[in-house]
């Protein structure tokens, strides 16, 4: 059995009910940090609604709390989560901006599996998440 994550007619992923199950108990959980409703509703006939635009503001929240921790264990429980959730953005068509460190203490940077990622020591946060979605929707049925 499996289960999809879908905008409309368009799936997104159709995992196992086990992962699928993980997932959106791993947003629910990750709700608080991010102060902002998951943007996943329920799974009804196996099928779960995304609202794109709640979704892509609740993981652009999480991947700006990540960015102002340094605590290791903080970000490995939020690393698998938030690269499955940058594939289910890329594939409905949603921008991520996100915010990291900076001149300022903060700069924007644009998370898309697919863009030009700049050089530097800035980027590195980018370029890992690029790296990390890529892998993941290598795994990730549609």
């Amino acid at each position: 059995m499996s289960q999809y994550f879908q905008v409309g007619d368009h799936v997104l992923w159709n995992p196992s009910n086990g992962v699928a199950g993980l997932f959106v108990r791993s947003a629910e959980a990750l709700a608080p940090l991010a102060g902002l409703p998951t943007g996943l509703g329920p799974m009804e006939n196996d099928e779960c609604e995304v609202d794109m635009v709640a979704f892509t503001s609740f993981v652009g929240a999480l991947v700006a709390r990540y960015e102002r921790s340094n605590h290791p264990i903080l970000h490995s429980l939020m690393d698998g989560f938030i690269a499955t959730a940058l594939v289910l953005i890329e594939r409905g068509g949603g921008e991520l901006p996100v915010v990291q460190a900076g001149d300022d203490g903060w700069r924007d940077m644009q998370v898309s599996a697919h863009s030009p990622w700049p050089l530097g020591d800035q980027a590195r946060g980018v370029s890992r998440w690029a790296t990390l979605s890529e892998q993941h929707a290598r795994a990730m049925p549609c």
